[in-house]
């Protein structure tokens, strides 16, 4: 080899060196899309998989719930596995585990085994968001982090948008087994490769030897109580024994975590480094998105299979809009980062997405595609500004010391978001039907024009019975009405409570703002 050809050589080798990187961080995200896809393809499919395996209905819903609560303990754990088992092993380990247990999932024979295997799913799956969070912090010079960001942000943010049209249109072509079996191939391709393509980092086993135990377990405590808790508040009620058991269990098994975990000397979680106010920032940040956008792509659903009469592949169809217009919006968002303060760019995110919301607060029983088109483009649109620059807020100006643990509680933010979005949701929707069912009844029986127009009546019919008794067979059917119409002023009352979540945002980057202009 000529001195002259060296340079030559350490530049081709420096060039496969960074497409390998970038190829096994592409992969690293194909692992928590899988994941992320996993809750919402699973979520159309529910009823299939019921019927299958002869579940009875009052326990469905363990069958998510197992999985979010399992995702929701493990996403802070992150950091603490990081230093043990590092950033390459701990992908490959996590996706193993979940391929495994989505094997294990399409064939069980039964509700336990079901659940017992989507909690693994849904711990392993849950490590893989924040690590795809950190690496891009870990890997990448400042200059590619931005498009690294989005890389994740539009894979992490399109999961819930195309999960309903994929696992609709899954369960119609092929069975249920196949909501888990997609999750293999990808699988299988990411353990095969990612070990040669990620830092080849040495694991450090001295920090699980050092391990808090009792801390790891008010953690646990805290989490899947809070989880739980918030799951059955709206149908229990808020004020129930149980869920007030919950939920206080939740805050004072986490204010004994909090209160050993600052002490010790080997921490699960690093908690200090709330301390500094623009990561603290970015959470709030994080949780409002969490609520909006899970609220979001939980109530267009119901709302699309119980007033319009959709099937899961006619209301992916829907929605996939939203979907579409992140992916058309992620160039603008790389180039306006590099170009613009993170914190206009989110307070445009946050207001766009409020805007967005609330603009469906509006809709009618006859609302459908095209009435739900532009307010899901201008979400679609501000979800790419309400998740990059507030990443970038957040975990931007951290030490790559501090990351690993400060992404874990970045994104537990906006799963815990979530969860409180679908909590929200549910209580309004509760709540909300009887009482605007019953004010529909009264005014059909006054011959009130609106309330007609309300529940899809005509409104000169319904004035020619005004004071007339009601027998039972017109009461039979006026009933489907006024539950369809009550239904509807009830989600638009939700769409509002979301929209409200999103203004919190706004105030957070005010805050932000007037503590930069006070230094």
């Amino acid at each position: 080899m000529t001195s002259e050809s060296a340079p030559y050589i350490e530049a081709q080798s420096f060039e496969r060196a960074r497409i390998g990187t970038w190829f096994g961080f592409g992969l690293m995200c194909l692992g928590m899309f899988m994941a992320i896809l996993d809750v919402q393809v699973v979520a159309t499919s529910l009823p299939n998989i019921q019927g299958a395996l002869n579940i009875k209905p009052d326990a469905m819903s363990w069958i998510q719930t197992a999985y979010l609560t399992a995702e929701v303990v493990a996403i802070p754990l992150t950091g603490g596995l990081m230093r043990v088992f590092t950033m390459r092993w701990l992908f490959v380990g996590a996706t193993a585990a979940f391929t495994f247990a989505s094997i294990c999932c399409a064939f069980s024979s039964g509700f336990s085994s079901l659940v017992a295997f989507r909690v693994i799913q849904g711990f392993s799956g849950g490590t893989l968001i924040p690590l795809v969070f950190s690496a891009v912090f870990l890997l990448f010079p400042k200059r590619q982090e931005g498009l690294a960001t989005t890389l994740a942000g539009v894979l992490a943010m399109l999961g819930p948008t195309v999960g309903p049209i994929v696992g609709g249109w899954i369960t119609e072509t092929y069975s249920w087994h196949w909501l888990f079996l997609i999750n293999v191939a990808p699988g299988l391709i990411a353990v095969g490769l990612t070990p040669a393509l990620l830092p080849r980092d040495r694991p450090d086993l001295r920090h699980a030897r050092t391990l808090d135990w009792l801390s790891l377990i008010l953690l646990i405590i805290a989490l899947a109580c809070l989880e739980i808790g918030l799951k059955q508040a709206p149908e229990a009620g808020w004020t129930a024994a149980s869920t007030l058991g919950l939920l206080g269990a939740s805050v004072l098994a986490g204010a004994f975590f909090a209160k050993k975990t600052l002490r010790a000397a080997q921490k699960i979680v690093d908690l200090a480094t709330l301390k500094n106010l623009s990561f603290a920032i970015g959470c709030v940040l994080s949780l409002c998105l969490g609520v909006g956008l899970f609220g979001s792509v939980y109530l267009m659903p119901v709302f699309l299979a119980y007033v319009r009469g959709h099937d899961s592949l006619e209301i992916g169809t829907v929605m996939l809009v939203t979907g579409l217009a992140q992916l058309a919006t992620a160039p603008l968002a790389v180039f306006l980062e590099t170009k613009i303060d993170a914190r206009l760019l989110t307070a445009l995110g946050f207001a766009l997405f409020a805007l967005g919301l609330g603009a469906s607060a509006f809709d009618t029983i006859d609302a459908d595609f095209d009435e739900m088109l532009w307010p899901q483009i201008i979400r679609g649109v501000a979800i790419m500004f309400c998740l990059l620059p507030p990443t970038r807020i957040a975990l931007g100006n951290l030490s790559p010391k501090q990351v690993p643990d400060a992404s874990g509680l970045f994104n537990l933010m906006r799963n815990l978001g979530g969860a409180i979005g679908l909590a929200l949701v549910d209580t309004v929707l509760y709540g909300r039907i009887p009482i605007h069912a019953e004010a529909l009844k009264v005014g059909l029986m006054a011959g009130d024009a609106s309330a007609a127009l309300a529940v899809g009546l005509s409104p000169s019919r319904v004035a020619q019975k005004a004071g007339a008794p009601i027998d039972a067979a017109t009461e039979a059917y006026v009933r489907p009405f006024v539950e369809r119409g009550a239904f509807v002023m009830s989600a638009n009352e939700a769409w509002l409570l979301l929209a409200a979540f999103s203004l919190i945002g706004l105030v957070g980057i005010a805050l932000l703002a007037k503590r930069s202009a006070q230094r």
